[in-house]
């Protein structure tokens, strides 16, 4: 069939103008979210909810981590050793509320409804060498207390499920060294989860102190100081001091190997380690501001428990062999391995990073 002219010069515009539409539909599907992000959803009378996903804290996929506009990453100097599981953290409080600054050493004063985030997960997790995250916990400020809640991830990865109970998980992935590693790594039950975190019989978060959050984070323009990120983005009062009392990332060589100890045990042992925590009798006082005096540490001091063979110092200058502390964090026997809980493998970095700061500590015990 014969088209006229007109007509196939009206039909050659028509399709035109259709090309032109369609690509700006492609264009705006790729720069227009499908929907807004909802509001964060945080009711003190009904947290903790069955999943993760009803708190409205991410958007898109679960899996992708991608937090609500509200929502403010975060990271501390010195984290917990989990074995060698990385973690995501994040914090949001609602609308016109701040937390304030309370001391170096103490954590920040959140509003009620405030909620602390920290996803745990693998990199290179085999078959497959993809992320598998494992679980999410919780810290919500309802009601003038802290409530715990631990959310669990499906085999899917496309949401977790509230889970108190505990759980432990077998995992083999490639580490950072391209090395196979092993871990049946341990979802905590509730009351393992008070164990580390009870101060005088109730709940507090560990991590979130100035001396811990005093640091740089790229937040996508470039690293910025954290603290005032927080300030800026409305999440904690103006005015906290310019000079803070902040530990050291335990694992830069470039710092002062006493300092990286003391922030590796501020971190990993002060919350038991405390003065009404769950390890109050013990002769130790792992917190920053209190390990400049290295009797705190335990150097010289006798343990509670001789467990060797021989008299032991729970730290011995000069002689690892002896020091009760070396032996206990490179022991994986659930009787006789600190911290006591929230590791099964052994920290071999930490270990060495020790031994080498007992080798150096002078005179010797005896």
């Amino acid at each position: 069939m014969i088209i006229p002219v007109r007509a196939r010069t009206a039909l050659v515009i028509i399709t035109m103008i259709a090309g032109i539409v369609a690509c700006r539909h492609d264009a705006l599907e790729d720069l227009v979210p499908s929907s807004a992000p909802g509001s964060v959803n945080v009711d003190p009378s009904t947290v903790p909810y069955a999943t993760l996903s009803e708190y409205g804290l991410f958007q898109g996929a679960l899996a992708s981590l991608d937090p609500h506009p509200e929502v403010l990453p975060y990271d501390v100097i010195t984290p917990l050793f989990s074995d060698y599981a990385k973690k995501a953290r994040f914090v949001w409080m609602p609308s016109g509320s701040r937390a304030s600054y309370a001391g170096d050493h103490e954590v920040l004063a959140f509003p009620e409804r405030s909620v602390l985030i920290k996803t745990f997960y693998y990199d290179h997790v085999q078959p497959g060498d993809g992320r598998k995250i494992l679980e999410t916990r919780l810290l919500i400020r309802a009601n003038g207390e802290w409530v715990s809640a631990t959310y669990v991830w499906n085999a899917e990865q496309t949401e977790a499920y509230l889970d108190m109970t505990g759980s432990n998980v077998p995992i083999t992935w490639m580490d950072e060294q391209d090395q196979m590693r092993n871990v049946t790594y341990r979802i905590p039950a509730g009351a393992e989860c008070f164990t580390c975190h009870k101060q005088s019989g109730v709940t507090i978060p560990i991590g979130p102190k100035p001396r811990n959050l005093d640091r740089v984070f790229n937040y996508g323009e470039g690293d910025v100081g954290q603290l005032e990120k927080w300030v800026q983005h409305g999440y904690l009062e103006p005015g906290y001091p310019a000079s803070i009392d902040r530990v050291t990332a335990w694992d830069d060589e470039s710092e002062d190997l006493s300092d990286r100890v003391r922030s590796y045990l501020d971190m990993n042992c002060a919350h038991c380690h405390g003065e009404q925590r769950h390890c109050d009798y013990r002769p130790m006082r792992f917190a920053w501001e209190l390990t400049a005096d290295p009797v705190n540490l335990g150097l010289c001091v006798e343990p509670d428990e001789q467990i060797l063979p021989f008299d032991a110092y729970i730290v011995s200058a000069g002689n690892v062999d002896k020091s009760m502390m070396h032996y206990r964090i490179s022991s994986t026997e659930v009787s006789e391995r600190m911290p006591l809980l929230g590791r099964t493998l052994v920290h071999q970095e930490a270990v060495d990073m020790i031994a080498d700061w007992i080798l150096q500590l002078s005179p010797p015990c005896n």
